[in-house]
């Protein structure tokens, strides 16, 4: 019987690897999902909320951005689907709290970067991406 192996890793840590029936994500060719037996292929991922539907239920990720791989698994008939962020976390842990102050705060900044009270454009990018940022992992967090 074919399965399908599923691994979400950033640069900190491994955040969840099981056996999964199917890996839901979104690229910037759209949404896509992974079952068993899906074919080779490598990917981007762009922020937005990963999901691992499990025998168990869903388990969710807030993925600010990273690639995704899918190949031939240990088993014979294993299929694994790895997703590499540069920054992610289980939607069951995100601090709403902490998630609305950064997005308090990155409005403040992207609103003086746009009314030109700062000079540079770099200020405003990291504004805008915290902004981001914050909203989906508030996003995520109510879902």
């Amino acid at each position: 019987m074919a399965t399908l192996t599923v691994e979400i890793l950033s640069p900190e840590k491994a955040l969840w690897s099981g056996e999964a029936t199917a890996l839901m994500a979104r690229s910037s060719e759209g949404d896509f999902t992974i079952l068993p037996e899906h074919a080779d292929t490598v990917g981007d991922i762009v922020a937005s909320v990963v999901r691992v539907e499990t025998l168990e239920g869903e388990i969710a990720f807030a993925v600010h951005s990273g690639y995704f791989q899918v190949g031939k698994g240990s088993g014979d008939e294993e299929t694994l689907a790895t997703v590499l962020a540069g920054v992610a976390e289980r939607t069951t842990e995100i601090d709403v709290v902490r998630a609305q102050a950064a997005k308090d705060l990155a409005e403040v900044q992207l609103a003086a970067a746009t009314k030109g009270e700062t000079q540079s454009t770099m200020e405003y990018l990291v504004a805008l991406g915290a902004l981001e940022r914050a909203e989906l992992r508030l996003r995520a967090a109510t879902k």
